[in-house]
């Protein structure tokens, strides 16, 4: 079952955070795991407060994304991070909980 990594982050330096993407992309990728969405545009629907960035990470099994932030690859990128941001991260293992069915007038176009 795909497993997501999902970060609430709030970032304290913005030059350094911005160093540390690309060598985390690279490990994401090295364990199989794509990032999904991150870094756009949030509505926050309920609750609060809201969150400044907001990312998610897809790894194929849960096994794989524990291995993925365990490693000293990534661990020596999460110091650049954890200098640079706090917040909070949490990983989520997928289960299907419904099937997807296409509901008419629903294509992505808003209605005026």
């Amino acid at each position: 079952m795909p497993t997501y990594v999902v970060g609430d982050i709030h970032i304290t330096d913005l030059a350094a955070f911005q160093t540390h993407v690309p060598r985390a992309l690279a490990t994401i990728a090295r364990f199989g795991g794509r990032v999904i969405a991150g870094g756009g545009r949030i509505d926050l629907l309920e609750g609060g407060p809201m969150p400044e960035r907001i990312f998610i990470i897809e790894f194929p099994i849960a096994d794989a994304a524990r291995q993925w932030y365990r490693s000293d690859e990534y661990q020596a990128v999460l110091k650049i991070r954890l200098s640079a941001s706090h917040g909070r991260v949490f990983l989520i293992e997928g289960s299907e909980i419904s099937t997807a069915v296409p509901v008419a007038g629903l294509d992505g176009r808003v209605e005026s």
